[in-house]
């Protein structure tokens, strides 16, 4: 992919859907159901996740969707929504992170309320928009983090065929100093898991 003069005009994509998953970026009218399944989620993204006590009324979680819209169109950012195809239920959230457009360098982020976990949605996204970034944004690296006492996390990129390069000791991380595990895949790496996936 030849990187647009205009930063803003590099292509992306309306939605991506797996089998069970739909991934879009967020609309205004998200506003109720993202504010409801971080509630339902505090607790449980508390340790992981250093935003996880804003977001106290559905004003200002659609303040943040807006700003959040505008960093999508100036591709300064894809923060994304996930839903169950199936009954439109808001799942949680991801992004496909531009780290540097210029050497294609993206990392994807996640989490999901509690009642949707443990149902393979995340792995869903996360391949839906690793495929992506590989197929559609020709990225040379896609990366992973997460804590490394967030094992549900770091089973993702495992599952996905993502390398893990290393732990950051002692990183300013959700508000702590924390271990932080650095998964990565590259073009090399993606094209034999899909090889590996199509056999």
């Amino acid at each position: 992919m030849n990187t647009p003069t205009y930063r803003t005009q590099i292509p992306l994509f309306d939605e991506l859907r797996g089998e069970r998953v739909l991934v879009r970026p967020y609309r205004e009218d998200d506003a109720q159901a993202l504010f409801e399944a971080i509630n339902e989620a505090r607790e449980h993204i508390r340790p992981w996740m250093p935003w996880a006590d804003t977001h106290q009324t559905v004003e200002e979680t659609r303040d943040w969707i807006i700003h959040q819209m505008a960093n999508w169109l100036l591709r300064e950012d894809t923060t994304l929504g996930m839903w169950d195809i199936q009954t439109q239920r808001y799942l949680g959230g991801t992004g496909l992170h531009p780290r540097d457009w210029d050497t294609r360098y993206f990392e994807i982020g996640y989490w999901i309320r509690p009642s949707a976990e443990g149902h393979g949605y995340v792995t869903e996204a996360a391949r839906l928009l690793t495929d992506y970034a590989f197929e559609s944004l020709k990225a040379n690296r896609v990366e992973i983090r997460c804590d490394e006492r967030n094992v549900r996390s770091a089973a993702i990129p495992q599952r996905l065929g993502f390398t893990l390069e290393g732990r950051l000791r002692n990183f300013p991380n959700a508000g702590g100093i924390r271990n932080v595990l650095i998964f990565s895949l590259i073009p090399e790496d993606w094209q034999k898991e899909s090889r590996q996936g199509t056999a």
